[in-house]
């Protein structure tokens, strides 16, 4: 039968579903506003001889790929379409760190990342649409649909039950939660005192893939639309420079104070403190000397320090609006790491992207495994936000969140907390300057112009030319010594330059191991939460320098021995 052209079904910028008389076919596609679409793209090969990670034209793919569904495939032939798709979505899903370090951390089975694979999973099951499908097409997409979750289960079966502190009563966190549902809020979640990590979100039921975990309409979430309706805006948007972002920061403030406030149950359940980097004290702040964290949490404290100052005087002029016993500066700082560790950025049905607090939604907690990954935009058919989970969670397990791909000197510096497990976002970016390094004109487009290194171990290529440590890196290095073609030959005619290439990584990353100095032996169990967080920082990153400086002396053995073998 000859196929019948139909049009295209968007799903979403890049991806779309289209249907034939007998075929129904599921496209993903590369998005040209992927802010690293000519890295994954790499349509010159000559660009693979510039280091690039063998992304999607190394693989044989364009920037499309469509896997083409019938009744009759037999199993063999669906599953090596569908591997060739999970390929293609995994590309198309790699974010900045998994794309620099993809091509010595991607494993045998083709997998960058926990949340790569996760989001790769999912965007291929977010195309399933059974609506006004014929049973041939409804039965192709079920087989699909099948495969995906059982590879979601599969890989996402880490049962972790959450231990909890049942000497704590969560009253407030209950009080907050019975509100919530008063107001139609829905959850198939607990709130309860988690040993190791203080309150978080547990699973009242098993809920698997697609479940919507949390749903709160848009009329309890705090956005900017409170501040525009209340008797502030009319001075807050005279003020030169005022966004919204802190115009909410400021309307929460004195919202705080407010007993007859709509939001009093949220804002009961807050902690009268927070411990995030930004309220470090003397002793932990101590205790980061020598570590960029330091250097990160002290301009962050400046920045708020200096808006501070420029707020106050403007402020001060209309006391009966702002009360300066409300407007201190223990309170401001309180309200900007509410604001840190809580908000969230939301897409409304307008396009407009806002900044918002969630009740509720702030108890789960973040995890390099998470458990839900793609949430922030308010469904515009149920007026609410939800919250679906990407991979299973069962009843009494801990529910995660994950907060974005950040580094654990970020999660300490506004969120207070150091994450469990290997994170591989725990990068040190280097200061370097690429403008002095000899490029290939036809591929400067493909260049990396930021730098970093993270803990080895996390790599799953230590041989010649690779060491555990990224290519791109790798490549800067060779560049700056006029090595522009790195193929193996070339490589191995320059072994003078790999062994000056990992001796200069070395020495830089020896003097960073002594300013870190050596481990404290203090006892950890009787200390502040601030010094404990920053111990345990400054140790894993004793931790992630040294498999850096154990995989340069590594390398320079294995350089040592290909120099005997060219000799002989």
């Amino acid at each position: 039968m000859a196929e019948t052209c139909h049009p295209e079904i968007e799903v979403g910028s890049s991806n779309n579903m289209m249907y034939t008389s007998d075929v129904c076919s599921i496209s993903l596609e590369l998005s040209e506003n992927d802010p690293f679409y000519q890295q994954k793209k790499i349509i010159d090969s000559a660009a693979l001889d510039f280091g690039w990670q063998k992304l999607l034209h190394c693989q044989g793919f364009g920037v499309k790929e469509t896997l083409q569904l019938n009744s009759s495939l037999s199993a063999e032939s669906f599953n090596i379409r569908f591997e060739k798709l999970l390929r293609f979505a995994r590309i198309t899903n790699l974010d900045e760190v998994e794309l620099y370090f993809g091509e010595d951390a991607c494993n045998s089975a083709g997998i960058y990342s926990v949340r790569n694979e996760i989001s790769a999973h999912n965007s291929i099951l977010s195309l399933i649409d059974f609506s006004s499908k014929t049973q041939t097409e409804v039965d192709c997409l079920k087989a699909l649909q099948g495969v995906v979750i059982g590879r979601i289960n599969e890989f996402g079966a880490k049962n972790e039950e959450a231990f909890v502190d049942k000497s704590y009563r969560c009253e407030k966190e209950n009080v907050l939660v019975q509100w919530g549902q008063s107001n139609g809020v829905r959850t198939k979640l607990q709130i309860a005192q988690i040993e190791g990590f203080g309150r978080g979100a547990i699973a009242s039921e098993d809920l698997n893939v697609g479940d919507v975990a949390l749903e709160i309409p848009v009329a309890n979430i705090i956005s900017e639309e409170y501040v525009f309706t209340s008797y502030m805006y009319p001075i807050l948007e005279k003020i030169d420079g005022m966004t919204s972002e802190t115009m909410l920061l400021l309307w929460t403030m004195r919202e705080k104070q407010n007993p007859d406030s709509k939001f009093k149950a949220y804002f009961d359940s807050l902690p009268d403190k927070f411990c995030t980097g930004l309220s470090f004290g003397v002793d932990a702040i101590m205790e980061l000397d020598g570590t960029l964290l330091l250097d990160e949490i002290m301009q962050a404290k400046e920045l708020l320090r200096e808006k501070y100052e420029e707020l106050s005087p403007v402020l001060s002029n209309h006391p009966d609006i702002f009360p300066p016993e409300l407007y201190t500066w223990e309170h401001y700082l309180w309200a900007c790491e509410l604001f840190y560790s809580n908000s969230m950025q939301i897409k409304f049905p307008d396009g407009k992207l806002k900044t918002c607090l969630i009740p509720i939604a702030g108890f789960l907690n973040h995890s390099v495994y998470p458990h839900i990954v793609k949430y922030g935009i308010i469904d515009g058919t149920t007026s609410s936000l939800k919250f679906p989970l990407s991979r299973p969670c069962r009843k009494g397990e801990q529910c995660y969140l994950s907060y974005g791909n950040y580094s654990s000197s970020h999660l300490i510096t506004f969120y207070g907390f150091l994450p469990a497990g290997d994170n591989p976002y725990d990068v040190i970016p280097l200061d370097i300057d690429v403008s002095e390094i000899v490029q290939d004109e036809e591929n400067a487009e493909s260049s990396w112009t930021n730098h970093m290194l993270r803990g080895t171990w996390l790599s799953n290529n230590h041989g010649i030319f690779h060491y555990g440590l990224p290519t791109p890196l790798l490549n800067y290095f060779r560049s700056a010594h006029g090595i522009v073609h790195r193929s193996e030959t070339d490589l191995l005619q320059n072994l003078e330059v790999e062994m000056e290439v990992l001796e200069n990584l070395r020495s830089t990353f020896e003097d960073m191991m002594q300013n870190l100095g050596d481990a404290d032996s203090m006892d950890r169990e009787n200390v502040s939460r601030g010094v404990k967080l920053a111990v345990e920082f400054k140790d894993h990153q004793r931790k992630i320098v040294s498999s850096i400086l154990d995989s340069c002396s590594k390398g320079q053995k294995l350089i040592q021995e290909a120099m005997s073998e060219q000799q002989v």
